[in-house]
């Protein structure tokens, strides 16, 4: 369902200020349409999968490691980590590149980060490819870290979740993991962060379980950066423009053709937001994939998303 393994054609690290170096990474025909590959997360990384998704003789494909993830550095900082300075990130690797405009696709956290860029930058995005689509609103994080609900699906994965850290979270889950990952000693946050990734890897995929992610490094990173951002990023708790408190407006962005590639039954991103967003974002096109989840590994989705870019026009 993939395209077949390719390697880099260039690759290297990018400083964008504040102590932070950024991994980038171009694959494909280097005079075809330009697309960057916006990881989820917010923590993950970037894969040699993620490469795949590309025709190589169609796509200038850019992939790269958000702040503190996967091989930039420093690995897992929360310091100066947040959706403006990755927007800010963004538009300097566009510009390192030479981009004139791209398409931007991402699943996941990658979406909350195509969503806030076209915003800012509309007129340097030519179009959207979003999967599983995430925005980062009290009502999303609610059903991820609250009780009642991803927890009423999966009780025996929330009910390890809900106590690693102890049953003291003042009923506020999310901010003790934040809290623990942020202080204390590695070994403790290391424990934290493997039980965070756990109850995620829990809810991805409905082919079969996605095995738990074994590299307790990348964990490390993966938890701390989602906690501290869902607890303290400003342009989270604010939203996304559209989000309106009595209904929703099209995004400042919706002059950009977006396609939405939505699992039916991802528990991690539900599809009340994919649906709202197309619903807001006039032209926009929905492909509901209905035996898939959140995981961009399950394979009814992987083709969804394959075949999708395949068939972008944009110019």
């Amino acid at each position: 369902m993939l395209y077949p393994p390719i390697e880099p054609r260039s690759q290297g690290l990018l400083d964008v200020g504040d102590g932070h170096h950024l991994y980038w990474e171009e694959c494909g025909n280097p005079q075809g349409q330009p697309v960057v590959f916006l990881h989820g997360g917010p923590g993950a990384g970037c894969s040699v999968q993620s490469r795949r998704f590309f025709n190589p003789e169609k796509y200038r494909a850019i992939l790269f490691d958000q702040r503190g993830c996967g091989r930039s550095t420093p690995h897992g900082s929360t310091e100066h980590n947040d959706l403006a300075h990755l927007v800010k990130d963004l538009e300097r690797l566009r510009q390192h590149c030479s981009v004139e405009a791209w398409v931007l696709f991402g699943g996941s956290w990658g979406s909350t980060l195509a969503l806030a860029y076209a915003q800012a930058h509309a007129d340097r995005v030519t179009g959207l490819l979003l999967r599983g689509v995430f925005t980062g609103s009290a009502a999303e994080l609610d059903w991820l870290y609250a009780e009642g609900g991803a927890s009423r699906l999966f009780p025996e994965a929330w009910a390890k979740f809900s106590t690693a850290l102890g049953d003291d979270h003042s009923g506020d889950l999310l901010a003790t993991y934040a809290n623990h990952l942020s202080r204390g000693d590695r070994a403790d946050q290391v424990q934290a962060a493997l039980a965070w990734c756990a109850w995620e890897d829990s809810l991805c995929s409905i082919e079969s379980e996605v095995p738990s992610r074994l590299d307790p490094d990348a964990c490390w990173a993966m938890a701390r950066i989602s906690a501290h951002m869902f607890v303290h990023d400003a342009d989270l708790k604010t939203g996304l423009a559209w989000q309106k408190p009595h209904g929703q407006a099209s995004p400042p962005c919706s002059t950009v053709p977006c396609t939405v590639v939505q699992g039916r039954f991802d528990v991690v991103t539900p599809m009340a937001t994919a649906w709202g967003l197309h619903q807001a974002w006039p032209g926009s096109k929905l492909r509901v994939v209905h035996n898939a989840g959140h995981s961009s590994s399950d394979p009814a989705l992987q083709q969804a998303l394959v075949e999708a870019l395949d068939g972008l026009v944009f110019h």
